[in-house]
Formats: structure tokens, C-alpha cells, sequence
């Protein structure tokens, strides 16, 4: 089955964006900004993003691809919690804490998808459903009076919207801007994806700097050289906004003008669309496949990043089996691990050294300025 085929039109900010780039109109800034090198740097502005950012708002923890029939489960600790992502027996997504309500034992160990019609603790055997309700636990009566509906598994604000599903540690989290991605990513029918792979790479990175990457096309002819840069105009990208997240298109504007923009297909076929998922998740949209990276801080300087690769199906013969791992092999190993990843590493070694005390942006990097921009205003509204 064609992916194409099960989209219906493109929404009017996506073709929006590729007229744009059809002309040849590139988002540029006005002139050169500053970014204080610091912000990468310090720990105690790393704790603030923390508490401002990572603590409060939505952040993406999977597609809904992972899960992608009911009663499944999936553990997730990189956001520094114990979680279990889940879907009930009615598809419904969830998030809990991977923590048994008796005694506070790990409950899905493993990182792999398994099954969950029960989620069963293995120390005593309590038993939950993937909804989170306690059913059951081996002699109850020791437990007089017990209130099992008191006792299900602690659960966190969740969303699934688009083919993503989001979590909060906030109760009052607001998931506005999330249900607003949810046109651009329904037209790409990302709900009905099949993940072919997912990595998680250990960066010695900021979080920032990885997600700096994405937000630039300047870079492209250069870092990018022995991969990816044939398929791409060097600086020309055209972008706007979708509440706090970024939307983006690249290509080759030459190429571009020659195809019918009503026809989506085609269109999916001529150019890339990037969404950089505030705060630090970036969804690629090539043509053939959907690459999902999520960044995940760990501490000033080291992050994990899970590069999830979706495609419209499983592989069905040893040709797909290749040309698919040809792909992943491209992206996951090339592109991202030994180029983008690299080159942030690369950015943190020079920083820490202490040698700039600020980082000049260009023209065609006006995306970094403003990410950068609502980082710090998240941070003034926490304190």
C-alpha cells in the first residue's frame, strides 16, 4: 500500500509553504543575532529548562504507531521517570508510573512493545489492565478493606493527536498546541505508520544543539555533503509556525515549480517537511518515510535521542526488507548518528572549552533565534 494513497489533500499552511519555496522565497532573518554561549554550558541554566520546560509542558513520548493494536504496552525511563505507555482495550492511550502500587516494584521491564491484556507485578503478582485498574492480587484478604479502585496505577496527563502521543508531569498542562499539529500530521496519515526501527543514541550534547540542527538548512551542503545534500537547494527553506512549534519545507525549488501543488502526492515526492515539536522533538517528512526524533536531556551535556523511522508498511519481500534498511541505514547511521549527532558533540567540546562567550547566527539560521526565544520566555514565566 502506497502511504500517499491513504492522505487525502495537503492542509493550506502546507501548501502555503511549498509555494513559497517554489519562488524561491527562503525564511530569512534580518541580520545577524547572538546567542550567549553559556546557555549550553551551564548547569544551572540546565536545571531551569528542567523545571520550566521538561516539568511543565507536553512533551512527545511516542507515535502512535508503537502501539499499534489494543491491550500493548511499552516501558519509557528517559524523561527521568519510570513510565509504561499503554493502550487499553477500547485504543485508548495512557501513561503510568512503572511502579506497583503495593510495593513499589518495577512492573514492565523491558523497553520492547509486549503485550498487556494485565500488566502483573513480578514480586507479588498484583495484576493491573492497561487502563490502570488494580484487578487483581493473590490473597486479598490479607489486605482487609482494601479500596482496589483507589489503588490503580498513578497515571499522567496524556493526549494522542496526529499519529503522537504526549505526556505532562503537570496536571494543568496545557495540550492546545499539540491537537493543533494534528491536521498537518493526519495528511500524512502518521496514525497509520508501521515502525520499521527505533535507536536510542547516547549524544554528549546539549539538547539544544541537537535540535539547532533542524532548525537550519545552512549547514546542509557542508555537513550533510556525502548523504544527503544532492536532494536539497543549499539555503532554501521556507517556514512558519504552528502555535510553538516550527514547520518547514525544503527541496529543490527548481524541481518544485515544475509540480502540480494540488496533487500531494507529487508534491510529498518533491519536497521534505521538518516540524521541530517544542521543546525538543523534530518530525521528518521525506518522501517515502517519516523519521521521529525525540531528545531527551539527561544533564547539561549528554542527551538521548530515539530515532524512530516509519513507514506504510511492513516489509513484505527480501527487496523491501532492503531497500527499507538502505533508508535506516542512510538516516539513523549516517545522516543523524554520524553528522548531525557528531556535530553537535563536536559543538559541545569547543563551548565547554570556555574560548567563545557568544555564537553568531546567520541570516539562514533565524529558526535557532527563535527557538531560542521561547526557551527563554518559558523560563521567565517559571520564575
Amino acid at each position: 500500500m502506497d502511504q500517499h494513497r491513504t492522505a487525502s489533500r495537503p492542509t493550506a499552511g502546507q501548501r502555503a509553504l511549498a509555494e513559497a519555496l517554489a519562488r524561491g522565497e527562503a525564511a530569512l532573518g534580518s541580520g545577524i543575532e547572538r546567542l550567549d554561549a553559556a546557555r549550553y554550558t551551564d548547569a544551572s541554566r540546565f536545571r531551569a529548562e528542567q523545571k520550566a520546560i521538561f516539568e511543565r509542558i507536553p512533551l512527545l513520548i511516542a507515535p502512535s504507531a508503537l502501539l499499534p493494536a489494543p491491550n500493548m504496552a511499552v516501558a519509557h525511563d528517559h524523561y527521568g521517570l519510570p513510565l509504561i505507555v499503554t493502550r487499553d482495550a477500547a485504543g485508548q492511550a495512557h501513561i503510568f508510573a512503572n511502579v506497583c502500587r503495593h510495593r513499589g516494584t518495577r512492573l514492565v521491564e523491558s523497553h520492547d512493545v509486549v503485550g498487556a491484556k494485565r500488566i502483573v507485578c513480578p514480586y507479588h503478582a498484583w495484576a493491573y489492565k492497561p487502563d490502570g485498574e488494580l484487578t487483581g492480587l493473590p490473597r486479598a484478604d490479607c489486605f482487609p478493606g482494601l479500596d482496589k479502585a483507589a489503588h490503580g496505577l498513578v497515571s499522567y496527563p496524556c493526549v494522542e493527536a496526529g499519529g503522537l502521543i504526549w505526556f505532562a508531569r503537570d496536571g494543568s498542562a496545557d495540550f492546545s498546541d499539540a491537537v493543533a499539529l494534528a491536521p498537518d500530521l493526519d495528511a500524512f496519515a502518521l496514525d497509520r505508520q508501521h515502525v520499521y526501527r527505533r535507536q536510542t543514541h547516547e549524544v554528549t550534547a546539549n539538547w539544544k544543539l541537537i535540535i539547532d540542527a533542524f532548525l537550519e538548512s545552512y549547514h546542509v551542503q557542508r555537513l550533510h555533503a556525502g548523504t544527503i545534500a544532492p536532494f536539497f537547494a543549499d539555503g532554501i527553506t521556507a517556514a512558519d509556525t504552528i502555535g510553538i512549534h516550527q514547520r518547514a519545507v525544503v527541496g529543490r525549488s527548481d524541481y518544485l515549480a515544475t509540480v502540480d501543488r494540488d496533487d500531494w502526492s507529487a508534491l510529498r515526492h518533491a519536497v521534505t517537511y521538518t516540524y521541530q515539536l517544542f521543546p525538543a522533538s523534530v518530525v521528518i517528512v521525506s518522501p517515502d518515510y517519516i523519521n521521529l526524533l525525540i531528545a531527551m536531556p539527561q544533564t547539561v551535556d549528554r542527551t538521548l535521542v530515539e530515532d524512530i523511522m516509519l513507514i506504510s508498511e511492513a516489509p513484505k519481500t527480501p527487496e523491501a526488507e532492503a531497500h527499507w534498511q538502505r533508508s535506516w541505514d542512510l538516516l539513523d547511521g549516517g545522516t543523524f548518528a554520524a553528522e548531525d549527532f557528531r556535530a553537535a558533540a563536536l559543538a559541545q567540546q569547543g563551548l565547554r572549552s570556555g574560548a567563545v562567550k557568544e555564537l553568531l547566527l546567520g541570516t539562514l539560521e533565524h529558526g535557532l533565534a527563535d527557538f531560542h526565544a521561547k526557551v527563554d520566555a518559558a523560563i521567565q514565566v517559571a520564575e
